[in-house]
């Protein structure tokens, strides 16, 4: 919807009219589609499939709750705005540690004992995401229940304007939540930096690690700035910052796999796997 002020009338009254078709971005959905399409392939395999869908499918739904921040708020809208970004962005985080676990237990498969291979094969890793965002929907849960948010008015951030916006309710509670994403983007940021120097055909972890710190960077970042916001500012910064986090895991984790699997299909392949394996053991260090 395009919306601008009429000529002649009030500051209120604006004339709207409806986007035009196919004219919201379907990328997200791309790379998800590629993934689907290429995934009997060593790129796809080696990077562990069922967390790489869930963590595209996560990402999408980043994106979509943006759009919960635009538009007239109501009750609803303002409770969504808050529980869903806590808890989509809960899942992709935590997927992102289930990835990067996952890549050092592959790599630590090949050491004596079988306790690890137990694990991998296992797939306890995967465990990592319903836990995480069993804890984060227990927050938002405790926090709906005690003081949720709800709409309120601003009559001081511009003058001449009230302005309908959605008040956190219990600041505790929301800090709380963004809080323990904070952590769980840390921890992942953490094991990923740790994994970093791990062989890297075919293997994300630096991928992980500078997506993460952009995720992080970019939340760092978000917190004074949102605070020293007002009124429409505030919304479109907390918009702004879901938008370029989503999009810094997007692009760090996957577009590297999308260049392979589009534009090196040669390497895309078990011949091309070993090839790549073998000539750097005959590196010389």
């Amino acid at each position: 919807m395009d919306c601008g002020p009429q000529k002649g009338k009030a500051v209120c009254c604006y004339a709207c009219t409806p986007c035009p078709e196919d004219e919201i971005s379907s990328e997200t959905a791309v790379v998800l589609g590629i993934f689907v399409k290429h995934r009997d392939t060593p790129a796809v395999k080696a990077n562990n499939r069922a967390l790489s869908y869930s963590l595209l499918i996560s990402l999408t739904c980043c994106f979509l709750c943006s759009l919960l921040f635009i538009g007239r708020p109501n009750t609803a809208t303002c409770i969504l705005q808050q529980t869903t970004f806590g808890l989509v962005f809960t899942v992709a985080v935590s997927t992102v540690l289930a990835k990067t676990i996952t890549v050092v237990l592959a790599f630590k498969v090949t050491a004596p004992g079988r306790r690890i291979r137990k694990v991998l094969i296992s797939g306890s890793p995967n465990f990592i995401i319903p836990i995480c965002s069993l804890i984060q929907l227990t927050l938002c849960g405790v926090w709906m229940g005690t003081n949720p948010p709800y709409t309120d008015t601003d009559a001081h951030s511009e003058h001449g304007h009230i302005i309908i916006m959605c008040n956190k309710g219990s600041l505790t509670a929301f800090y709380c939540v963004l809080g323990y994403l904070g952590s769980l983007a840390l921890v992942s940021f953490t094991v990923a930096f740790l994994a970093r120097n791990l062989p890297d055909t075919f293997n994300e972890a630096k991928f992980l690690t500078f997506s993460m710190l952009v995720f992080c960077s970019m939340w760092v970042t978000f917190l004074p700035v949102y605070h020293s916001s007002k009124g429409k500012a505030m919304v479109a910064m907390e918009v702004f910052s879901i938008l370029a986090s989503s999009a810094g895991l997007l692009g760090c984790i996957f577009v590297p796999n999308c260049y392979i699997i589009l534009l090196r299909p040669d390497s895309n392949s078990i011949q091309g796997f070993w090839d790549r394996t073998f000539s750097r053991r005959k590196e010389p260090s």
